[in-house]
């Protein structure tokens, strides 16, 4: 294991990501971790939860790189054009 100057540091929304993983849209299933931020790989539209929301929102034209700073409780399949999402937590 390497060493970690900062893993005496608190992690926080502003601090960058520590254990990011690929996100799989689902129409039914929550986050399993909610994420600081996700990652879109390949642009296309994004339809998601925010983590205090009651609906769903649609982020239309996502560019591909662009990191959407949403805390998301969920991502749809279900309207979902943009892929190889990577959630940052």
């Amino acid at each position: 294991m390497p060493t970690d100057p900062f893993a005496n540091t608190l992690d926080g929304l502003g601090a960058p990501a520590r254990a990011p993983y690929p996100l799989t849209p689902s129409d039914t299933d929550a986050l399993p971790v909610l994420p600081k931020a996700l990652y879109v790989g390949t642009g296309g539209h994004l339809v998601l939860r925010g983590v205090d929301g009651t609906a769903d929102v649609t982020l239309r034209n996502v560019a591909a790189g662009q990191i959407v700073d949403i805390r998301a409780s969920h991502v749809r399949a279900t309207g979902t054009t943009a892929a190889d999402l990577v959630a940052l937590v």
